[in-house]
């Protein structure tokens, strides 16, 4: 991907990113390290979670939501945090609908700025929850395959859910993972590490 491609809607930039094993491939591209890529200071993360928060807001000024809206820049991208009463639509099943407004934000800042974004944008807290949620699945997973051996296949998930717990897993001794297969059926499986 270069500096002025944005992903195709099949394929998010989380995606792109994302780790394939436990040797964090995905991190280094990530990140930019042994290339020759610069990092967005904080100032311009903080700009572009600033466009996605008008953007975000401008929507539920639309849909007639009320909800408090804060921009900061954690783990070296821009987040926009969505909080209130009567959220959940904004959601949907499983974030499919927050993967969406995620995407359409990500849209706006490129067409503004020019460049990718890495937002990541969270509603009435779901992505902590849910970070949470995977957090035992995958140890759960490392569990099953330290006593039977034998790989375990996770169920399909975004690629938001499959960075979570490949996080889990490669902080893990003796087990590493990667993602197989296509979207909406890429899923990640767990292994006893080589």
């Amino acid at each position: 991907m270069t500096e002025t491609s944005i992903p195709s809607a099949e394929q998010s930039v989380d995606e792109v990113n994302e780790p394939t094993a436990a040797t964090g491939e995905g991190e280094a591209a990530e990140t930019g390290a042994g290339t020759s890529k610069k990092a967005a200071s904080e100032s311009e993360l903080f700009a572009q979670s600033e466009i996605a928060a008008d953007y975000i807001e401008g929507l539920l000024d639309i849909l007639d939501y009320d909800g408090d809206i804060d921009e900061l820049v954690s783990g070296g991208r821009p987040v926009v945090e969505v909080v209130g009463g009567r959220l959940q639509n904004l959601v949907g099943q499983r974030g499919a609908t927050l993967e969406a407004l995620q995407e359409l934000a990500r849209l706006a800042v490129f067409r503004q700025t020019g460049t990718p974004s890495r937002l990541l944008l969270d509603v009435g807290g779901y992505r902590a929850t849910r970070r949470k949620e995977l957090a035992a699945v995958a140890k759960n997973a490392v569990e099953k395959v330290k006593e039977h051996g034998e790989p375990v296949r996770l169920e399909p998930m975004s690629a938001f859910e499959r960075k979570c717990v490949h996080d889990v897993v490669n902080a893990m001794s003796g087990v590493e993972s990667e993602s197989e297969g296509v979207e909406p059926n890429r899923r990640i499986i767990v292994r006893p590490a080589d």
